[in-house]
């Protein structure tokens, strides 16, 4: 048939696939019969009449109504036992905080209403399977990694990778394959999984189970997803994908490839960010050749057999949500993210950074939903452009790091919360700034793995002065957070570069975390 296939109708986004017809489809005339494009009308529309069920929300509403009289947990009983919880929360909100029960389904082995509304998320990210999760995309992270690997097993994987990476591996005791990136001289950011590294690295390391790739990055930095997964499935690796800031790249064409789409084995996508959903809940999304049972099993292990309905009900309306509104909605994401780049970008020493920075390789492709600004040019640190814009200015963004900011935009801002962003940076630099530095530009600096992961955590340690650490193991995490991108990780070799930003960014303003010394005065080494 001509125009667009029932395969490309099964695999494209319902809400994209909608909009195509509706708008640039109407009527189809050529040699071949528009009865096709009426039944796949009908075959989309029967699949958005679907995405409006919301079957965990509509449960919850019915079992509202049936006022059942709780001999279960929670033990405030609906509120009544802590009524400043309701006064903080609100009646309706703690009446809904309910224990898992039959009309109610279980998340630990769901068999309906949950069940159904991961099917529904399947449907909606074009995945073979979804599952809830309610313990942050750090479980889905650590699931992805514990059902690819086992002890002694090698994962490739970028060293610019979330904590709840390395936390996996301290766990499952899996050894890192690191591919290095690439660092921007300028803005001082990882940049992507370059292919050809990613090729090394299989070729070193061919006994390799999988491949993890941080996709977009926190930046908006993509790697040529497509490409990686063709590799790895070419040599028989399994492909991971830390997707925590990629939920609106499932229901937008013109944003970077989705991990699903591209053909990735397992994705970790934080609803929570860009989707809508309540903090902490977050999907894991699979593949068609990937074992749900054993997925199930590795989730179990860590995930809570308390799952709270506030989260698992935001999950299923937030999904309805961009499944029916998804398209329309990131388009105006992506639209305000370029208006206040350009804005920010017109006041001068600052620098938001975008699809300019493309080269096909290290930065395939770019985010552009991510309002990422350069600030060290004023001759101030992200962290301190950060503190300014709440202590000063009542605005809170995402994070600051050494030499940058990030503002998450996202479904639910509005224009004139952009303006009030630009103004404030404009405010900032004519009042705050600095002469420049390039000291300590950097945030990311390539380690010397000297243990696996799992080795230095349980090892024996003694806590040494930071300063006199240099040349020795480290045994503990020591990060800022957010991102929350390790700076030294169990197993990598301590230098004195690595102290010196360390110190740098604890003066700053950064908030370190990790260390068993809060202070950040001693750190654990292995003896």
């Amino acid at each position: 048939m001509a125009g667009i296939s029932f395969k490309m109708a099964a695999t494209r986004r319902v809400p994209q696939f909608i909009w195509y017809l509706t708008n640039e489809l109407i009527p189809i005339r050529n040699n071949e019969s528009v009865v096709w494009i009426v039944i796949e009308r009908l075959v989309v529309r029967m699949d958005l009449e679907k995405q409006k069920s919301a079957p965990v929300y509509e449960a919850l509403e019915r079992f509202r109504k049936q006022r059942v009289v709780p001999f279960d947990v929670p033990g405030h009983k609906r509120g009544r036992g802590n009524p400043e919880l309701v006064t903080l929360l609100g009646e309706k909100c703690v009446s809904l905080d309910v224990n898992s029960m039959k009309p109610l389904d279980n998340l630990c082995h769901p068999v309906s209403v949950i069940l159904d509304a991961e099917k529904l998320a399947a449907e909606a990210f074009r995945a073979a399977h979804a599952y809830f999760m309610v313990g942050g995309t750090t479980s889905a992270v650590q699931s992805m990694v514990l059902t690819a690997c086992k002890a002694g097993d090698k994962i490739i994987l970028p060293r610019n990778v979330h904590r709840s990476v390395i936390n996996a591996l301290v766990l499952c005791g899996a050894e890192p394959v690191y591919v290095n990136p690439e660092v921007d001289n300028h803005i001082g950011i990882a940049l992507g999984m370059e292919l050809s590294k990613v090729q090394e690295a299989i070729e070193k390391y061919p006994d390799a189970k999988a491949i993890l790739v941080n996709n977009p990055t926190y930046y908006g930095i993509c790697s040529d997803l497509r490409s990686i997964v063709k590799l790895a499935h070419e040599h028989n690796m399994m492909v991971l994908v830390d997707e925590a800031h990629g939920t609106h790249l499932y229901f937008n064409e013109n944003l970077p490839v989705s991990a699903m789409e591209a053909g990735a084995d397992m994705a970790a996508v934080s609803m929570h960010k860009s989707g809508g959903s309540l903090t902490q809940s977050s999907l894991l999304l699979l593949g068609e050749n990937v074992n749900t049972r054993y997925v199930e099993q590795i989730i179990n292990l860590t995930q809570t057999t308390s799952a709270s309905y506030l989260l698992l009900s935001s999950l299923d309306i937030s999904r309805r949500n961009l499944a029916l509104r998804g398209r329309e909605s990131f388009e105006k994401v992506k639209n305000m993210a370029e208006y206040a780049r350009s804005e920010i970008n017109s006041i001068g020493g600052y620098y938001a950074y975008g699809k300019e920075l493309v080269n096909g390789s290290s930065i395939f492709d770019y985010d552009v939903t991510k309002l990422s600004v350069y600030t060290r040019d004023i001759g101030l640190t992200g962290i301190e452009v950060y503190d300014l814009l709440r202590d000063e200015y009542d605005i809170q963004i995402e994070f600051g790091d050494i030499g940058n900011i990030l503002a998450y935009i996202s479904i639910g801002d509005r224009m004139q919360d952009i303006e009030r962003l630009v103004g404030a940076l404009e405010d900032i630099k004519r009042l705050y700034s600095k002469p420049t530095s390039k000291l300590h530009n950097a945030e990311y600096i390539a380690p010397i793995v000297a243990a696996t992961p799992q080795k230095a955590f349980y090892a024996a340690k003694e806590l040494v002065p930071i300063r006199e650490t240099a040349g020795r193991i480290c045994g503990e995490f020591v990060m800022c957070y957010p991102p929350g991108i390790p700076i030294l990780a169990p197993g990598e070799m301590i230098t004195e570069e690595i102290i010196d930003y360390t110190l740098y960014a604890k003066e700053k303003g950064c908030s370190m975390q990790g260390p068993e010394d809060g202070s950040l005065e001693k750190l654990n080494v292995l003896k």
